[in-house]
């Protein structure tokens, strides 16, 4: 799962976004990781993930793009399994979640960074961006989900 991970991020990091906001990404192999911890667990998918960003970092992005990705991925996935935990959201709902704290979490270690709070003003594009990529990855793990045998409801 980590090598199907890792071949998202590559596809992704191949497909240029520039709307002028940066940190804005599709987060497709998110599908992996959403997967992992419905079909394997948190420990498991937190590894996946945790490998996955180390790798994609020093393979595409450098140590900057490892430390906003494990930022965001951490952050995301800790929010992702409380509530997959509740068992109130869908695992469409999982997914907005994971896009939207992703971006929150990338936003305030930029704005740690640099020292200023100004990178602020990125974010309603970034909870914009966030849950629409969320959305259309939580609704691609459902129907990985279900293609694999795990019934969702």
């Amino acid at each position: 799962m980590t090598a199907c991970a890792l071949i998202f991020s590559y596809v992704e990091y191949l497909i240029p976004i520039n709307i002028g906001v940066p940190g804005v990404k599709l987060g497709i192999a998110n599908v992996v990781i959403i997967v992992a911890l419905y079909k394997l667990g948190t420990q498991y998918a937190f590894a996946i993930n945790i490998v996955r960003i180390v790798t994609s970092a020093l393979l595409f992005s450098g140590v900057f793009g490892m430390l906003f990705g494990l930022t965001g991925g951490v952050l995301s996935l800790i929010v992702m399994a409380l509530m997959k935990k509740l068992d109130i959201f869908s695992v469409t709902g999982v997914g907005v979640a994971g896009g939207v704290t992703h971006n929150m979490g990338q936003l305030l270690t930029a704005a740690l960074l640099i020292a200023n709070f100004t990178v602020i003003y990125y974010l309603p594009v970034l909870l914009i961006s966030g849950a629409l990529a969320g959305f259309c990855v939580g609704f691609l793990a459902r129907i990985v989900l279900q293609k694999i045998g795990k019934r969702i409801v």
